[in-house]
């Protein structure tokens, strides 16, 4: 008869072969589309429309790497994509801050119909709202202009920051900041020297959010914006896609380059990421 301490060995190396081999398969549903796109950016066009299957390209080459920036406006869409992504995101950290700290340390009637009123906005799909945005951006006279791409993603990503930045003010006991203010600090100042350096993980989490929303964001950009110098990365890409073709070695090439301070991000600011994250993910 087989020991019981061998039968616990036995299962417990089972379930962690049975998560090795879950994640494995998660990360090969995430990874093999990268993969794809990168060797198709490689391609020659001859090589990406074969029917000859090709895991990796028999003559790799960096032409439209080099056609894309050099004989499009990719560069122009770069500039302008990192522009309104970084100005959202501050924008909205800054706003997610005092509208958090309000919801978490402030009594105030309709304080719960806000949370709810946060939470309904984001059931809400962007379709429906593109039209009355529209209009109103046209008689502002911000329509195709990037200023009406930072308001809007100001307005979509701000409630759902709110809340999660809420969530992360709450995580931090009131005691400190009672002593901060016994010792004589105001409130803004126990806000800035005391609460914020706390919170670093919550704002660079809160801000990646906000950033790769903008970053990723296609249909309001081809709603907004007609001028080729102001189109996003998704806006310009969207373009490679034509009635009878489409030009996959520029269009992946794009691809490629736009992943890249997504990934730069990430690999930064992981660990403030996941600490972010699972701390916001404690009380709401």
């Amino acid at each position: 008869m087989m020991n019981p301490s061998y039968k616990k060995k036995i299962s417990k190396g089972l379930m962690v072969f049975g998560r090795v081999l879950i994640l494995l398969f998660f990360l090969i549903i995430v990874v093999a589309p990268i993969y794809w796109l990168f060797i198709t950016s490689l391609k020659l066009p001859k090589d990406i429309a074969t029917l000859d299957l090709q895991y990796w390209p028999k003559n790799p080459t960096l032409d439209n790497y080099v056609a894309l920036w050099k004989s499009t406006q990719f560069p122009a869409y770069l500039k302008n994509s990192l522009l309104v992504s970084v100005i959202s995101g501050v924008i909205v950290v800054i706003v997610s801050i005092g509208g958090g700290y309000a919801l978490a340390r402030y009594r105030f009637r309709m304080k719960k119909i806000t949370l709810i009123g946060f939470l309904v906005s984001q059931m809400i799909p962007i379709t429906l709202i593109l039209v009355p945005v529209f209009l109103i951006f046209s008689r502002l006279g911000l329509n195709d202009t990037l200023t009406s791409l930072v308001v809007l993603y100001v307005i979509l990503n701000t409630p759902f920051c709110v809340i999660t930045m809420q969530s992360f003010f709450m995580n931090i006991p009131t005691s400190i900041e009672e002593a901060a203010t016994i010792d004589g600090c105001g409130r803004m100042d126990v806000l800035i020297r005391i609460v914020l350096p706390v919170m670093l993980p919550g704002i660079i989490a809160v801000f990646i959010f906000a950033f790769i929303g903008a970053w990723n964001d296609l249909l309001t950009g081809v709603m907004l914006i007609n001028t080729e110098a102001k189109k996003t990365i998704p806006v310009g890409l969207s373009a490679y896609v034509g009635q009878f073709s489409i030009d996959w070695g520029e269009m992946t090439a794009g691809g490629m380059l736009a992943l890249i301070p997504s990934a730069i991000l990430f690999a930064i600011a992981q660990k403030f990421i996941v600490e972010g994250l699972t701390a916001g993910a404690v009380k709401g």
